[in-house]
């Protein structure tokens, strides 16, 4: 049962995760920043793909769209472009993301859609019983990886920041306070924005634990200055420690939603057609044609 009596809680849910996993932090946090920024559920679009993380939009009493494997930031760009008005949050993993969805995530940061990233980063597949991710370490052994993991880890924040998304930052769910102001500025933010989670995964990965984050992550350094894009590229390099918080923000860019004319209010017959609701309902049911 999820506990607390926030209004995006779900009573009597059945959590398929296992016990310790840190997916319970990270649906604690962002059940806590929207309630804290005052988000109607009804408001709020959580869109996921496939894997451990993509269930939890499930246990949030909000809208979900949970789509196919890797296919979740397509899905989310196209809910905010035809309802701009919606809170569009992308909730996944990091194989779901930065594997299957890789190509997605290039390329919509270069569209600057108003969307938000939330990547549980756990550096491990945990639905499928513990292969190697993009973002596993190297030397990591799994099942598969018998002789340890041999590729050089994918740099979710660096390709983010180069590539071009406006908002980027990473936190761990293991420091609450600062993951959740982190969560709620990149919600606030108008573009795209990416917050890369770190969570253990209690069952599969035996090296990345909570103790391990604790010990190799690292605030910004102090007076760190999210506008200097370079500066964020090179402190998104670094390895141990590994740092956390706002990398890079940039304001006052155009969206996808302002510039692609089929979305445009003013312009596009998405907006000026009216449905009549029980004329949707009758085609559904296919009283209709």
């Amino acid at each position: 049962m999820i506990r607390g009596d926030g209004r995006y809680d779900l009573p009597g849910a059945d959590i398929a995760w296992c016990p310790g996993c840190g997916n319970f932090g990270i649906l604690s946090l962002v059940k806590s920043v929207l309630q804290e920024l005052g988000k109607d559920p009804k408001e709020v679009v959580l869109v996921s793909g496939i894997g451990q993380a993509a269930k939890a939009p499930h246990y949030l009493k909000a809208n979900v769209f949970n789509g196919l494997h890797g296919r979740a930031i397509p899905a989310a760009v196209g809910i905010k472009a035809s309802n701009p008005d919606l809170t569009v949050i992308v909730e996944s993993g990091d194989g779901d993301m930065y594997g299957e969805g890789g190509n997605h995530f290039l390329h919509a940061m270069r569209k600057n859609p108003d969307i938000t990233c939330f990547v549980h980063d756990n550096m491990v597949y945990g639905l499928t019983k513990g292969q190697a991710s993009p973002t596993s370490r190297k030397g990591f052994i799994t099942p598969v990886q018998v002789h340890g993991v041999s590729e050089t880890p994918f740099n979710p924040l660096a390709v983010a920041i180069a590539t071009g998304a406006t908002f980027v930052g990473r936190v761990f769910v293991g420091h609450a306070e600062e993951a959740k102001e982190v969560m709620k500025e990149a919600i606030l933010h108008r573009g795209f924005s990416l917050v890369d989670i770190f969570q253990p995964c209690v069952t599969y990965n035996k090296l990345n634990t909570y103790s391990w984050f604790r010990d190799h992550t690292r605030p910004l350094p102090e007076g760190h200055d999210p506008s200097d894009r370079l500066k964020a590229l090179s402190l998104s390099f670094s390895d141990d420690p590994l740092y956390t918080g706002i990398f890079y923000r940039r304001e006052g860019e155009p969206t996808f939603e302002d510039v692609c004319g089929a979305y445009i209010r003013e312009k596009s017959p998405l907006f000026t057609r009216k449905a009549d609701l029980e004329d949707i309902r009758d085609f559904v049911e296919g009283k209709r044609v």
